[in-house]
């Protein structure tokens, strides 16, 4: 090998982690505009919240316990550890949550919070799309989905939706937001990432010289439901 591909490889890891990184936190404020809003939010956001209002701590900080316990049991049933980003992806999105909370104000009136529950929904698409494009590892949650589904052999979408239904059933009961938002969520975040994601792998593709610009993207391994939403 010579020293000019050494010297490109670290660089192009660098732009993939990144990238990466820049994804999580895009997601972070998406979830938070989604909160924010005050319409209702995605399952797993509606579980963290009915946590911090029986409970108490952040829904950031719920976020990341959920996150321990999600790998702690995908490591159960896999016998071994996720890939180094499902770390990284619980840890970061948990503390920009809790950051972006803190800064966003809620908006005054139906139509506001209508807009910045849109706003909101769009915003973790693009989120989603960035940090999956590196192909770094997928988040606690989608690890669990996947490990189930090699467990069970229900198709993968049967593993989401059942998963889906508990936690926001539990969130529900804890007293968690479920409205409009929850409903626009759970059936519009598929068509968001099937449309944001293509476009952040070519992104990512040209970034990372990658040279993928000839591949077909709908041949790949990735699919629209494998994101956390915080999923």
């Amino acid at each position: 090998m010579s020293g000019v591909e050494k010297s490109r490889k670290p660089s192009k890891l660098f732009v993939r982690w990144a990238v990466f990184m820049i994804g999580l936190i895009i997601m972070s404020f998406g979830i938070s505009m989604m909160i924010r809003a005050d319409l209702g939010s995605a399952p797993w956001d509606v579980l963290h919240i009915g946590l911090t209002m029986q409970l108490g701590l952040t829904v950031g900080s719920w976020s990341i316990i959920m996150g321990f316990i999600i790998i702690g049991l995908t490591s159960l049933l896999t016998k071994k550890w996720p890939q180094f980003g499902a770390f990284i992806n619980m840890v970061l999105v948990g503390v920009f949550i809790d950051i972006f909370l803190w800064i966003l104000p809620s908006p005054e009136g139906f139509l506001l919070k209508l807009a910045m529950l849109v706003i909101g929904i769009i915003v973790i698409g693009y989120g989603i799309g960035l940090y999956i494009a590196p192909r770094l590892g997928a988040g606690p949650r989608d690890s669990l989905m996947l490990a189930l589904t090699l467990r069970t052999g229900w198709k993968v979408q049967w593993v989401r939706s059942s998963m889906e239904v508990i936690v926001l059933s539990f969130g529900w009961l804890l007293g968690g937001p479920v409205f409009i938002g929850t409903l626009l969520f759970c059936f519009g975040i598929g068509s968001v990432v099937g449309f944001t994601m293509p476009q952040c792998q070519r992104i990512v593709d040209i970034l990372i010289e990658r040279g993928s610009r000839n591949e077909n993207f709908n041949q790949g391994t990735l699919r629209t439901h494998h994101h956390d939403g915080i999923s």
